[in-house]
């Protein structure tokens, strides 16, 4: 069972999933910005993040930056969800271990997490 946070400022895509991860046997933290994440992953070992791009405080691609920057959590692998496909590139340049455009389909989420933990 891995520890999954779980980024997004939409309390529906966040709760969406919640539950679709746990349906797969892990553990789900929630956040709602990219600086509420941080501070999370900072304090608690995270075994993956799942991470919409478009968020206020901090969104993102910030926060992706942030986390390959560091030798503490780069190792983390982090997918990004998100409605936004042109900055998908983008992601994957810094480090992304996948992009997912929204609405997610549960054998891609499946496929993701069994790839990546």
């Amino acid at each position: 069972m891995a520890k999954i946070l779980v980024v997004d400022d939409d309390m529906i895509n966040r709760k969406l999933l919640n539950v679709l991860v746990k349906k797969m046997g892990h553990t789900v933290i929630e956040a709602e910005n990219g600086m509420e994440a941080f501070n999370i992953i900072k304090n608690e070992p995270i075994d993956m993040v799942l991470l919409d791009i478009i968020m206020p405080v901090m969104d993102g691609i910030d926060l992706l930056k942030l986390l390959k920057q560091d030798d503490n959590y780069k190792s983390i692998p982090v997918a990004i969800l998100t409605t936004d496909d042109t900055r998908k590139t983008e992601a994957l340049n810094i480090g992304a271990c996948s992009v997912l455009i929204k609405p997610i389909k549960e054998p891609d989420l499946k496929a993701l997490l069994d790839s990546n933990l």
